[in-house]
């Protein structure tokens, strides 16, 4: 049912946008960016869920939250930073989209540093 409800989001507001588009442009992409966080409100409810799980899922596996915590964070990060570079796209920014891109992967790369240390400091207690 959830889906359907995005889907019926996302045509309508297609169909106003396509219409509306020739004659406000900046109506347009207002209504583009409103659709998009209507569509990201919707599916915010079901993250909390899953968090719940990967939880779950970690304590059972023994992995240290602060590491979960990080790649939860990168996570944000990407799925963030690609539906903020897509609202530019749509608006005709693709330069400014490439910049949020090109931040989110150094963030990313930030926040990653700490878990492959402890990646590699493992392997170097394995190899004798």
């Amino acid at each position: 049912m959830d889906v359907l409800q995005i889907v019926a989001i996302g045509f309508i507001a297609t169909v106003l946008i396509v219409v509306i588009r020739s004659q406000r442009p900046e109506l347009a992409v207002l209504l583009s960016v409103a659709a998009g966080i209507i569509i990201f409100l919707l599916v915010l409810g079901k993250i909390s869920s899953i968090m719940d799980i990967i939880k779950e899922l970690a304590n059972k596996a023994g992995i240290n939250m602060v590491y979960m915590g990080t790649i939860l964070k990168i996570i944000g990060i990407a799925y963030i930073a690609e539906f903020g570079a897509q609202i530019c796209r749509d608006a005709g920014e693709g330069a400014i989209a490439s910049k949020i891109e090109f931040a989110a992967k150094i963030l990313i790369m930030v926040l990653a540093v700490p878990i492959v240390v402890a990646v590699l400091t493992m392997l170097l207690k394995l190899v004798p």
